[in-house]
């Protein structure tokens, strides 16, 4: 018998800002954490994979630019870059914080996806997130022979970088992360005190 879902129970906060477009230009700070919170990236197989598929967003998402990232055993920190012109397709603008410039046209290829009440509008924060989490999920599974286990967690947290000041102490955490690994609290062998 399958189990009904009770949204007292089973009710997930949004954290992200209601009139927000995730499309905007800007800089994003992004981290996804392994289903289970596993350490998985600790096998470096799989790290490697991960970190490679990281370095291709831009190729599949060309409006959107990498800066500091880091891959930790059981999650991945970034700050995404999206530039003003993913519907104008001009070249991409080097400063996040002097444009602003949304894109507002209507995008052919949102998804629907079920239970979400706004579509995953193509060029977002979110569809570049979830193709990142597709494409490493099916090439990690494939070689760990496990087809459709999950890699990552459902949800990934998000923050929109709102000046230069808040971009590089974030950039500095980032840098920073590996160092204080034994105290992170995405560590499962972490004990809080």
């Amino acid at each position: 018998m399958s189990q009904q879902c009770d949204p007292d129970k089973h009710h997930r906060r949004s954290i992200r800002l209601p009139a927000w477009d995730y499309r905007n230009a800007g800089a994003y700070f992004v981290t996804i954490v392994t289903h289970g919170r596993e350490c998985l990236f600790r096998d470096s197989v799989i790290r490697r994979i991960v970190e490679t598929m990281w370095k291709q967003i831009p190729v599949h998402f060309p409006h959107v630019a990498l800066d500091e990232w880091v891959v930790m055993p059981n999650h991945i920190h970034g700050i995404l870059i999206i530039a003003d012109t993913a519907c104008k397709g001009e070249a991409f603008p080097a400063d996040p914080f002097t444009s602003g410039a949304t894109c507002d046209e209507e995008t052919s290829n949102d998804s629907h996806l079920p239970g979400n009440a706004s579509p995953l509008r193509s060029g977002s924060v979110g569809a570049v997130v979830g193709n990142f989490k597709s494409l490493t999920s099916r090439r990690v599974n494939r070689i760990r022979h496990t087809p459709g286990i999950p890699l990552w967690q459902r949800n990934y947290y998000e923050r929109v970088v709102r000046n230069e000041q808040e971009l590089n102490a974030i950039r500095q955490y980032i840098i920073n992360n590996p160092a204080s690994w034994e105290q992170d609290a995405e560590n499962p062998d972490h004990k809080m005190s």
